[in-house]
């Protein structure tokens, strides 16, 4: 079992401008998200759960307990519906619904956490590097 809990740098990147540009995202700010080397910080207290990710474009941070809706900005500015849940011991699914329903599964290793995300089919795949 992973522990959740840490801090991951983002290591390798796939397909995420082709995701983001299903988002929506404009060709301005997905060069500059491209071109950011992000941190992520997950930090788990009891049932308390926030994720931060951190960067010299933009930084934003979700607070949620798992199983309770919340409403975050997605990545595109747009205000979404969130619920996020466990599988397993090591692994989170976050749903956001909105104009396009995102998916985003953070998948827990030993050596970082695995991040799929998915909207309209479109699937990117970024792999953080546990710090």
């Amino acid at each position: 079992m992973a522990q959740i809990a840490g801090t991951y740098k983002l290591d390798k990147s796939d397909n995420f401008d082709a995701f983001l540009k299903e988002l929506g995202v404009s060709f301005v700010t997905r060069n500059l998200a491209k071109s950011a080397t992000p941190t992520l910080e997950v930090i788990v207290d009891g049932d308390n759960y926030t994720i931060k990710t951190i960067s010299t474009i933009k930084s934003s941070e979700i607070k949620f307990q798992l199983g309770q809706e919340f409403e975050e900005d997605r990545m595109d500015g747009k205000k979404v519906k969130t619920v996020v849940n466990k599988e397993g011991d090591n692994k989170l699914v976050q749903v956001q619904k909105g104009d396009k329903e995102v998916n985003i599964v953070r998948d827990f290793s030993a050596e970082g956490v695995n991040v799929t995300a998915t909207v309209n089919g479109v699937v990117s795949v970024r792999f953080y590097k546990r710090q």
